[in-house]
């Protein structure tokens, strides 16, 4: 049986939603186990009578990480908030994953206050699933660091070829990195740093540079690039999406008279294929163990797709085949790391 936890108090509609995707995950899964971290009598009270109780457990935490709130402060400030909480179970191995949508810097800041990081790796980075017109692809880093060293965006180009491989199903994944031209020699000291590292540690997977309107071409597999334009690019992506979806709701669909149900219907298809829900969440790579970070809007399906997508990560051992690759691959110098 998986173990996970869930901080249910964690993100904008908290905790009903997040309650909800937990039941509807045990249904989906009956090889998991979900530890609900947050204030007991809410959460008790919230959990069906016909919920599978044995296989559900409550970690009592007091206190909650405000969205708004300084993650590095709100943490020391509150030993007893459920990230916190999180985390003490993930490092006395109480459970083999751990799920949040609540503040992102918080569930990052405590990741590094953990320590536990995979052999050879300086800094974890978030993974996010991107749709392009070739399949998905795995955009890392999108806001856990912002300001990397070359080897932490070689490793991020380790780590996310073999997220592609088993978690996207890409036989040979490819990885390209952000910049702002095609040409080698492109861009600023970090950029032209990593670009080496990568291409001499990953040969013929790594494509190169590539432009940011590459990333819906397909032009790679993983895309590696700093947590502060991989965070740009991200919401960017989000916020044209949903102008766009609205735009032809709004301009086209009543241009067509005779087809407005069928329009209407194929566009809504369309927004929940596309919809960040679908795929859950965010994983936090680099650490030991499963982090498994959501949108602060996620609600109840959000929640049960973030928890089966925590359960996969487990099942495929991701950290292992990471901490093998790296075994085998060149060593970064020190200064770079």
């Amino acid at each position: 049986m998986l173990r996970i936890a869930l901080d249910a108090m964690g993100g904008d509609h908290a905790p009903a939603p997040i309650v909800a995707g937990a039941i509807q995950a045990l249904a989906a899964d009956p090889e998991i186990v979900i530890v609900l971290v947050g204030d007991q009598s809410t959460i008790q009270a919230l959990i069906p009578a016909d919920a599978p109780i044995d296989r559900l457990e409550i970690f009592h935490a007091s206190q909650v990480v405000g969205m708004d709130e300084s993650p590095v402060e709100a943490l020391r400030a509150k030993p007893d908030n459920t990230i916190s909480r999180l985390w003490q179970l993930m490092v006395g191995k109480k459970v083999d994953a751990i799920v949040s949508a609540g503040s992102t810097g918080a569930m990052v800041a405590g990741g590094l206050f953990s320590r536990r990081f995979l052999k050879h790796v300086k800094r974890p980075g978030i993974a996010t699933v991107m749709p392009t017109a070739k399949g998905p692809c795995i955009i890392l880093d999108v806001g856990a660091n912002v300001h990397p060293k070359p080897g932490h965006l070689y490793q991020y180009g380790v780590m996310g070829a073999i997220y592609a491989r088993h978690m996207l199903g890409k036989e040979n994944p490819t990885v390209g990195l952000m910049n702002v031209g095609e040409e080698e020699g492109k861009g600023h000291e970090l950029a032209q740093k990593a670009y080496s590292l990568l291409k001499d540690g990953l040969k013929e997977r790594f494509i190169g540079n590539i432009e940011g309107r590459d990333i819906h071409r397909g032009a790679c597999d993983v895309v590696v690039t700093d947590g502060f334009v991989g965070n740009v690019v991200l919401k960017l992506a989000e916020g044209v999406f949903d102008f766009l979806m609205k735009t032809v709701a709004k301009e086209i669909i009543p241009a067509l008279p005779n087809d407005q149900a069928v329009a209407m219907g194929a566009l809504k298809a369309l927004i929940s294929k596309y919809d960040y829900s679908t795929v859950g969440g965010a994983a936090l790579m680099g650490i030991d163990g499963i982090c498994i970070i959501c949108h602060g809007s996620s609600k109840d399906v959000a929640i049960r797709n973030a928890l089966a997508l925590a359960a996969r990560n487990a099942r495929q051992k991701i950290n292992e085949k990471i901490v093998k690759e790296l075994d085998t691959l060149p060593r970064v110098d020190e200064e770079d790391s």
